[in-house]
């Protein structure tokens, strides 16, 4: 939420966030949300991205040696004429896919205690259970007192939450031996040069006629690339 012009507005605040390293980024594409129930680590190409040498705009009539620069920018290969072809489904992996990186150490996401419930009702239950906050009995009894759960369904709710518990906690597991399994077959050269990735986040230029941004400024890239070392 932004003052553009004396008016409070939503604006999208653009970003340009520069890796520096040895190596070149993942190719693959992790496709995630709240919405998702599962996870999608998928190779660029599928979805029609990749990295694209990066010609200065004052050199692009020009031929250039592009195999001997040393930036490159993530872009999008899909044809326009295509994109107002592209079904449902397909439009929403665009909207959640982000720029994969194979992380090292544990993500935020790996601490997260909460499990997301939407137990099966008419209308369905839908809530979040903290299993190191929240005790199940309190927990259900609230809900039962609200008005939110029928008192009958009382034992089979609390073995629902029980279920998906199990289901997270079994799900994190699998995400932390498959990293550790990645690290420890991990090439030498490859783990030296991602614990030594320098991850830069730029922010517009402060203009006149631009609205105040410097509050809004956050190190936090995205799930797989974590923070950045430097905000500008």
């Amino acid at each position: 939420m932004l003052n553009v012009n004396g008016v409070q507005k939503v604006t999208l605040i653009p970003v340009v966030v520069a890796v520096v390293s040895p190596i070149p980024p993942s190719d693959k594409i992790g496709i995630k949300s709240i919405q998702r129930e599962t996870e999608d680590i998928i190779p660029m190409k599928s979805m029609k991205m990749t990295w694209i040498p990066y010609i200065p705009l004052e050199n692009r009539q020009s031929q250039v040696d592009r195999l001997n620069t040393q930036i490159y920018t993530m872009g999008c290969t899909q044809r326009r004429a295509a994109l107002k072809l592209l079904k449902v489904d397909r439009v929403k992996q665009y909207d959640y896919c982000l720029p994969y990186l194979q992380p090292l150490i544990a993500d935020e996401d790996e601490q997260d205690t909460v499990v997301h419930i939407m137990y099966p009702l008419e209308p369905p239950v839908v809530c979040e259970f903290d299993w190191e906050l929240d005790e199940l009995e309190e927990f259900t009894d609230g809900l039962i007192k609200e008005e939110a759960l029928p008192e009958d369904q009382k034992d089979k709710f609390k073995e629902y939450v029980k279920g998906q518990i199990r289901e997270r906690k079994q799900a994190l597991r699998e995400v932390r031996e498959a990293r550790k399994k990645a690290i420890e077959e991990m090439d030498p050269k490859t783990r030296s040069a991602l614990e030594n990735m320098r991850f830069y986040k730029f922010y517009p230029v402060d203009m006149p006629d631009t609205p105040e941004i410097s509050h809004l400024k956050v190190p936090y890239i995205n799930r797989y690339y974590g923070k950045a070392h430097v905000v500008l």
